[in-house]
């Protein structure tokens, strides 16, 4: 049986942790092992798709990182119970015409025993920005630099 620590139940530094361990793997841009922190049958609902299993995760995150290019994301805790974290995230990238975005959202996650997310659900909103507007500026594929900013910091 696969665990995912922190597992539930969260306290509010298990919550943050978990946050910045999935923020921190995102920004890898590596879809197998992002969707290893999801369980087998993991459902998600992103924007207007929805997903379930490992599988559809990898498919979807592939598709996702190859038109969002030079992706960057912050995740903050905005709440927290036994089992379930409410986050909210920004993250800048740009197309293959070189036009720059910055997408806010919020995901709701519920977790099962073993700390993994077994249901993911998220609403995104793009906003187009100047390339002299990005606020994400350290290197691609790797984490947020501890000293970075988080989004209240940066008034996102």
């Amino acid at each position: 049986m696969e665990t995912r620590p922190p597992v539930p139940p969260f306290s509010h530094e298990d919550a943050v942790k978990k946050v910045r361990g999935a923020e921190d793997a995102w920004n890898t841009r590596d879809p197998e092992r992002v969707s290893l922190a999801y369980t087998e049958d993991s459902r998600w609902r992103n924007r207007s798709e929805f997903l379930s299993g490992r599988p559809a995760i990898v498919e979807f995150l592939t598709r996702k990182w190859s038109k969002e290019l030079d992706y960057r994301l912050i995740k903050e805790m905005w709440a927290f119970g036994d089992d379930r974290i409410a986050v909210r995230f920004a993250y800048e990238w740009h197309d293959d015409r070189g036009r720059w975005f910055r997408s806010y959202g919020n995901e709701n996650w519920l977790f099962d025993a073993n700390g993994l997310m077994a249901t993911r659900h998220a609403s995104i909103n793009d906003v187009p920005i100047s390339e002299s507007e990005r606020k994400y500026h350290w290197d691609v594929g790797g984490p947020r630099p501890a000293d970075h900013p988080g989004l209240s910091d940066l008034d996102l």
